[in-house]
């Protein structure tokens, strides 16, 4: 059964407004299948398949003389050779849409979009599935942190338990883990991970020693939500820090990782520098680290940081698929006061905590008076944790509960 996503209705903008658009995002994500449903009669061709790759990449003229617009290529950053010649199509007609394309891999993409197609496409990210996508919740309105947006917010959302977040984060957001036992579940991302993870990885950066990166790669995994140590990953994996460097870029590449940059200001002296390291799919970090099941997951030490990921990630996607700018950071300073997120918004920053209680400490969101005399305002913010409701802490602040991002 298909499940609508969040992003279909931005696409459809976007197509109705550039001459291509592209869609990234990690493999499985479920990108293809969702152009597809909205192509209706569109072409479509995959480079996933050799021959048409291999046209592609020989003769991109010919190609596109064979699947003409408007037209579906998926996986289009196996072919660059064919982003000039999309230009000069894109050039000699009037007509919206004409491409809709796919990529996984995100860098390589970008530097011979920004070559050729510049100003031509738009280009979005699709993420895996959230926990609105999932039960089926739509909001009418852009995430609004007030008291009065939270309230209205809530009117639309569902009631949730423990169990029903933690099955979300153990599980994932691949469509393909969604209902799979979890027998089902474990074959899944070990077939991920060798079948595309490894494939593609070799593919982005010549990576050859799997066994090496499979231990790098379970060392992330232990350090979700934690500050990005390079040398502790690269003493783990049996490799140089420099090469730990490199492999982390690519995992990023391929968004399979997420890094949160530390703030920066003039006005705070001794800011930590070191991104935070979390996973695009909790239910993919949480096999790697071996977490056998949703209960053992929920109830071991490791927990909270797992919930730290899932807010984060479901914040990224209800701001990504919005008309919303936005700039997500976190701050720390030398005497390890910290805030977990300070989303930059509207002309204001509004400070989050993120907290696996349903009634946290209302004294933590005193320390968000650092902002007072900051170049930025401050907007409304509070803890996002798993009260049942929204609950005012101060005129600003709010308990947030998980399901309202």
């Amino acid at each position: 059964m298909y499940i609508k996503r969040a992003m279909e209705e931005k696409f459809l903008r976007m197509s109705a407004f550039f001459k291509a658009v592209l869609v990234t995002g990690a493999r499985q994500v479920g990108k293809t299948t969702m152009l597809r449903h909205l192509s209706k009669d569109r072409p479509y061709v995959s480079l996933d398949d050799a021959d048409a790759m291999l046209l592609a990449k020989q003769d991109p003229k010919l190609f596109l003389m064979r699947f003409k617009p408007p037209v579906l290529i998926d996986e289009v950053q196996k072919a660059p050779e064919l982003f000039p010649y999309i230009k000069l199509m894109c050039d000699a007609s009037d007509e919206k849409g004409l491409f809709w394309l796919t990529g996984s891999e995100q860098y390589s993409m970008m530097a011979n979009i920004t070559e050729s197609l510049a100003g031509r496409i738009g280009i979005m990210t699709l993420h895996p599935l959230s926990y609105q996508e999932l039960h089926g919740i739509t909001f009418d309105a852009p995430l609004d942190l007030s008291l009065q947006g939270l309230l209205h917010r809530e009117t639309q959302a569902k009631p949730f338990d423990m169990e029903n977040i933690f099955d979300a984060i153990w599980r994932g957001g691949m469509p393909q883990a969604q209902n799979a036992t979890p027998e089902e579940l474990s074959m899944y991302f070990s077939s991920y991970a060798s079948s595309y993870v490894m494939r593609d990885i070799a593919q982005a950066g010549g990576v050859t020693d799997e066994v090496r990166f499979i231990k790098f790669l379970t060392a992330c995994a232990a350090n979700v939500a934690g500050q990005l140590n390079l040398n502790n990953l690269a003493t783990v994996a049996e490799i140089s820090a420099p090469t730990a460097k490199s492999w982390l870029s690519i995992l990023e590449r391929l968004h399979i990782v997420y890094l949160l940059q530390p703030y920066s200001s003039n006005k705070f002296k001794r800011l930590a520098k070191t991104p935070k390291l979390y996973f695009t799919d909790t239910g993919f970090c949480a096999y790697l680290a071996k977490w056998l099941s949703r209960d053992v997951l929920m109830n071991g030490n490791a927990a909270g940081h797992y919930f730290e990921n899932f807010v984060l990630m479901e914040l990224i996607k209800a701001l990504d698929y919005s008309t919303q700018n936005y700039d997500l950071t976190y701050f720390r300073d030398s005497n390890q006061k910290e805030v977990d997120l300070f989303l930059e918004m509207g002309g204001a920053i509004h400070p989050l905590e993120i907290k696996l209680s349903a009634s946290p400490d209302r004294r933590e969101v005193k320390k968000y008076a650092m902002l007072e005399n900051n170049d930025i305002p401050r907007g409304a913010g509070g803890i996002v944790c798993m009260s049942p409701t929204v609950i005012p802490i101060t005129e600003q602040d709010s308990f947030i509960p998980v399901t309202l991002l």
